[in-house]
């Protein structure tokens, strides 16, 4: 980097108040202007015009920002330096590698891969089943096949390398890139290289090889990185719900931009992720964690502290790498610093962001419910009793969290014990001295002491919609 970009950097960060130690100040220098000179074209001959503005890396940071949703500073605030010091793909966010030009596709539907070089940190098979599951998942949603070759030059090399490997995009040690690929075209165009120097995997753990490399495909075959949160092909990692893995829909609808849709007489359709201003938005479950609100919803979780406007969202394998997608219900216990977590008759045992050994569990031997109850739709815990509700149908049952037991003359009738809510519930939550009740979009605030609706209220008023 020439001085005077050295010194413009410089002034961007001095203006932004960053911890007093030298050492930590010249690190967070260093780690933006590694960051932006990979990803945002910082060092780029294209720019050199730009350079001698004040504004320069300010406005650098701001495109990192707004690619993010972050908050547009072009400070390198905390929530930046977070986002940059997280593990990801190598390809830039606002510019493909210079290989080809335009809109690279491959010009034919039926594309080859090789496997040249292996890693040492899994076996051969579980490296082939990983690769060759990634690639299924965009030749299900598009007229793309791949077929596996074992010499010769195919469309798409695939290996493993560390450090400098002569294709001018070196990597530099663990949990940094993880790897990167090349646009379709010819010689290198189309390949893909991860960084030996990571640890691989088949499961939650470290990086999962099968979620890294559907993302590298994605890029072989000519998409770009997706500014949504929830798409494969985002390009910070994030572990997701492999079991089963639904390629997301924003991912559908870019494979089939480039290529046209899929052979298959059925539509193919994945996820979307949540927006948190949609008037139609529904949750799964809702519950207190430590002063935050958690709303679950499919495979995404929403965190919400009540004194912050802002809502971060996440795969709910990225908190919690056990719990799987789709839960029903749950509640925090917060004399014991307790969550459970329901999905059909199991139930999971929380303690912050821990997922406790042992779990699932049954819910008919710890909770006492019949065997005719095969799922739970809502609960909550109230403090003051010591009292947990479970809402199931159109019934609510009572448990004493002190004797572990169910409370007798148990199931009774929604509409009963609570009026004006309804005869169903899809959600529900304590705090302070109201329940929130939600049915699809609406949600009921309820005086829990009157038994009586307070107001209605859309089901994200929460999130300052």
């Amino acid at each position: 980097m020439t001085s005077i970009l050295g010194l413009l950097l410089f002034q961007a960060m001095a203006s932004y108040a960053f911890p007093s130690n030298l050492e930590t100040k010249e690190k967070n220098q260093q780690l933006v202007q590694n960051y932006l000179e990979k990803f945002y074209k910082l060092n780029s001959f294209e720019e050199l015009p730009k350079r001698k503005s004040a504004n320069f890396i300010g406005e650098k940071i701001k495109e990192m920002q707004a690619f993010f949703h972050l908050k547009v500073t072009g400070k390198p605030d905390a929530k930046t330096l977070k986002v940059m010091k997280q593990a990801r793909c190598g390809v830039p966010d606002v510019a493909r590698f210079a290989v080809t030009t335009g809109n690279p596709k491959w010009d034919k539907t039926e594309i080859t891969y090789r496997i040249q070089k292996y890693t040492t940190h899994l076996s051969k098979a579980d490296v082939d089943m990983s690769i060759k599951k990634a690639f299924q998942v965009w030749s299900n949603v598009s007229p793309l096949t791949f077929t596996r070759v074992w010499e010769g030059e195919a469309d798409i090399m695939i290996s493993f390398f560390s450090g400098d490997h002569n294709d001018n995009s070196p990597f530099y040690g663990p949990d940094g890139v993880l790897a990167h690929a090349f646009p379709p075209g010819k010689l290198i165009g189309g390949d893909i290289h991860f960084d030996e120097d990571e640890t691989w995997t088949v499961n939650h753990l470290n990086y999962n090889l099968f979620l890294v490399a559907a993302h590298e495909i994605g890029h072989a075959l000519g998409l770009a990185h997706s500014q949504d949160i929830g798409a494969l092909m985002y390009p910070v990692y994030s572990y997701m719900d492999i079991n089963p893995f639904k390629l997301p829909q924003d991912d559908i609808n870019g494979i089939q931009a480039i290529y046209g849709p899929s052979n298959s007489p059925t539509h193919p359709t994945g996820p979307e992720t949540p927006r948190q201003c949609d008037p139609m938005l529904k949750f799964d479950a809702i519950f207190t964690l430590r002063g935050e609100i958690i709303f679950f919803k499919d495979r995404f979780l929403m965190r919400k502290h009540p004194s912050n406007p802002e809502v971060d969202i996440h795969f709910i394998s990225t908190l919690w790498a056990g719990l799987p997608s789709g839960i029903e219900a749950a509640y925090e216990n917060s004399d014991r610093d307790e969550v459970f977590v329901f999905k059909g008759n199991r139930y999971w045992l929380l303690k912050g962001f821990d997922v406790m050994p042992g779990y699932p569990k049954e819910i008919y031997k710890t909770f006492g419910f019949p065997k005719t109850v095969k799922r739970i739709d809502a609960a909550f815990y109230d403090e003051i009793t010591g009292k947990t509700y479970f809402f199931v149908g159109q019934k609510y049952w009572r448990y004493n969290e002190n004797k572990q037991s169910m409370d007798t003359d148990f199931p009774k009738q929604i509409a009963l014990g609570f009026p004006g809510i309804g005869k169903k519930v899809d959600a529900v939550f304590k705090y302070q001295d109201s329940v929130y009740f939600f049915q699809g979009t609406r949600q009921y605030e309820f005086d829990f002491d009157k038994k009586r609706v307070l107001t209605l209220l859309r089901s994200n008023s929460w999130f300052n919609c």
